[in-house]
């Protein structure tokens, strides 16, 4: 078993997640957003937010990773963090609608870009196969899912499980890298009528003339140039697709193992 508190990769996978909570600009210095629609009747609009309450200083490491052999071709995973100056579980204070952990404040664990898991306590465990490599990006989340945007408040991680069950520190990743958090799973009542989307870069900024993320929602077309969160308006009830993929300023695709990811959720009448 591992402890990688010591491990110099984490450091390295650390410093290059991108930290960003201004505003894009073009190369005139003039504050883009080309992602803007007027609230109007049965169009879905995504509008951008300015951030919520911050929080100076907030930290979030990794104190330990193990793994222990479960059967012949699985492994445990145990990760504990170490958080400073952010209280997990308290309510964020904010004036919104939008859903709201009544858990209050917490971690978001997202293991190869799939729906997160919200940890309540600095600790989670996960069974992966043996011979197996992974990708797990953690960050430090308000009570109504927001993350908190800087390179402190968050880690990248690459690891590999190999047969014996053991984990394996690889390279840190260097590619540009889109992760998917909000929206997800089930809305209903007042939580239909806005909803929050947010998401995670690493190694890529944001700009109008620069790399960007392009939402489908149900089939209607954004581009996003700037890293805040944003609030989707007027989606139906029933359930509704969102795809987000990182990019390039001329709109193509990039290649990589983290730069599209697509999602179901559902808005339900109460």
């Amino acid at each position: 078993m591992k402890n990688w508190k010591s491990k110099l990769f984490i450091v390295a996978l650390s410093v290059s997640i991108v930290a960003c909570n201004n505003p894009t600009k073009n190369k005139e210095g003039e504050v883009q957003d080309s992602t803007a629609l007027d609230d109007t009747v049965g169009a879905i609009a995504v509008n951008p937010l300015a951030h919520a309450k911050e929080f100076p200083g907030a930290t979030l490491n990794i104190a330990s990773i193990t793994a222990e052999k479960v059967g012949t071709d699985s492994a445990k995973i145990t990760v504990k963090y170490d958080v400073q100056n952010f209280n997990l579980t308290e309510q964020t204070e904010h004036e919104h609608h939008m859903a709201n952990s009544h858990d209050g404040q917490h971690i978001h664990f997202i293991l190869d870009n799939t729906p997160y898991a919200a940890l309540y306590k600095p600790e989670h465990s996960v069974t992966v196969p043996v011979n197996s490599e992974h990708y797990l990006l953690s960050f430090l989340s308000r009570s109504f899912h927001e993350s908190i945007k800087t390179a402190e408040a968050s880690k990248l991680i690459r690891f590999k499980v190999n047969a014996d069950g053991k984990v394996e520190e690889l390279p840190a990743p260097t590619e540009p890298s889109l992760f998917y958090s909000r929206p997800k799973g089930d809305y209903k009542g007042e939580e239909t009528k806005t909803l929050l989307l947010d998401f995670f870069l690493a190694n890529t900024t944001l700009a109008a003339d620069g790399n960007k993320v392009k939402a489908d929602i149900n089939g209607q077309e954004f581009v996003l140039d700037q890293w805040v969160p944003y609030e989707i308006l007027n989606l139906p009830l029933g359930e509704n697709t969102v795809k987000l993929t990182l990019v390039d300023k001329d709109g193509n695709a990039l290649t990589g193992d983290n730069v599209s990811i697509e999602r179901k959720i559902n808005l339900l009448v109460e």
